[in-house]
């Protein structure tokens, strides 16, 4: 490994949402954080060096990336995910889910209905209900352990609800799936029968496990990709979210306008100077990174299903096929979500996230997030099982 993923960094007294908020959240002082999607690994040094030497410079006025930010992003896409952006689709955003409330903004009137698929991230329904549309759920189906589409209440509620927009999680947050060319397919198919605009989050698309491919919905055909807004972010791949960089592509150019002009009212007049040369230098240099981070995310969670088999058979694994993140099943505990989440908490000291807040579907879960070094991993397997232990 050229990469050294077992160290452990105190990010304490860095002012990091995920570690030196306990107090303001409600949580103990003594627990053990591994809820909201950011990583606890530094960045790649390529990127660190990039930063560094931008530093040095010293001077951090207006600034707009030109041809080789541009050749840096597209390339990456290209090369891992078959899909070559061009430089005028471009739309610069601070993060994803800003592009989601200024797309939502955008395409539809206070009123109109926006679908998503629950469970889900909790910042899709916030971005539809806090601008005043109406929320339309199409719930994912738990069939043994798989999550799939309900396409049948997908296209009804599409129909019956008249569905202007829909927000696409791809790969899917929390449950893992990495949608299949056929499942994305149908989703595009009907939406343009029913000319349904497709927004679709893809940030988590460089985390898929062996076996599994991300597709790009705008790769499918060329009629899909005029018909959506795709949003990526280097971000979640390279641990960057404080940077606040996020690229949107949108092939058709009416509709590029028209979010361009949106983003435009709220003030926003640009990306943020370090966001995107660490950017840059991550899609540039950070193959070889990335390589070994997924094959050691992949060990850590080879590390929880067996831990899980072997001494905790009532918490239930939902196989992921993308991200770091995994979607445990509690239900066999039979306790209320309210009193889940307090004995996570306060018994096994451990802060994830409750499945409620990610909508119907939820209620029984909760989200684990394991990108971090192999002992923490260990610590908080450990936690889990004296507190189960603790219930009989």
């Amino acid at each position: 490994m050229n990469y050294h993923f077992d160290q452990v960094v105190d990010r304490r007294g860095s002012n990091s949402i995920k570690y030196d908020f306990t107090r303001e959240l409600g949580k103990p002082q003594d627990i053990l954080p591994m809820w909201v999607a950011d990583m606890d690994f530094p960045s790649p040094p390529e990127v660190r060096e990039a930063l560094h030497k931008a530093c040095d410079y010293g001077i951090f006025g207006y600034t707009q990336p030109k041809e080789l930010y541009i050749e840096a992003v597209s390339n990456w896409f290209l090369k891992h995910h078959g899909f070559c952006p061009k430089a005028e689709w471009l739309v610069f955003s601070p993060g994803v889910v800003f592009g989601l409330s200024a797309s939502v903004r955008a395409f539809t009137e206070p009123g109109d209905s926006v679908l998503i698929q629950q469970p889900v991230y909790y910042p899709f329904g916030k971005v539809v209900v806090n601008n005043g549309r109406k929320l339309v759920i199409n719930e994912l189906c738990l069939h043994d352990g798989h999550y799939e589409i309900d396409f049948k209440d997908f296209e009804e509620k599409i129909v019956k609800e008249h569905v202007k927009l829909f927000l696409l999680c791809s790969p899917h947050n929390p449950v893992g799936r990495v949608w299949k060319r056929e499942e994305l397919m149908r989703i595009g198919q009907i939406c343009l029968a029913h000319q349904v605009l497709v927004v679709s989050d893809e940030i988590h698309c460089d985390f898929t496990y062996p076996g599994f491919s991300h597709m790009m919905f705008p790769s499918l055909s060329e009629t899909f990709a005029q018909n959506c807004i795709l949003c990526t972010a280097p971000s979640k791949t390279f641990n960057l979210a404080g940077l606040q960089v996020s690229n949107l592509f949108v092939p058709n150019e009416s509709l590029r306008k028209k979010l361009d002009e949106e983003i435009k009212k709220t003030g926003y007049v640009g990306p943020n100077q370090l966001g995107t040369i660490a950017c840059e230098a991550a899609y540039r240099y950070g193959d070889l990174w990335l390589k070994e981070l997924s094959s050691y995310l992949k060990e850590n969670l080879d590390f929880v299903r067996k831990y899980l088999a072997e001494k905790l058979p009532q918490i239930h694994l939902i196989e992921p096929e993308g991200t770091y993140l995994l979607w445990l099943d509690f239900r066999a505990l039979k306790l209320s979500s309210s009193e889940l989440d307090d004995f996570i908490t306060k018994k096994a000291r451990l802060w994830l996230d409750d499945g409620p807040i990610f909508g119907q579907g939820g209620e029984g879960f909760q989200r684990m997030n394991i990108a971090c070094p192999r002992s923490v991993v260990e610590i908080a397997m450990d936690r889990l099982k004296w507190a189960i232990d603790g219930l009989n």
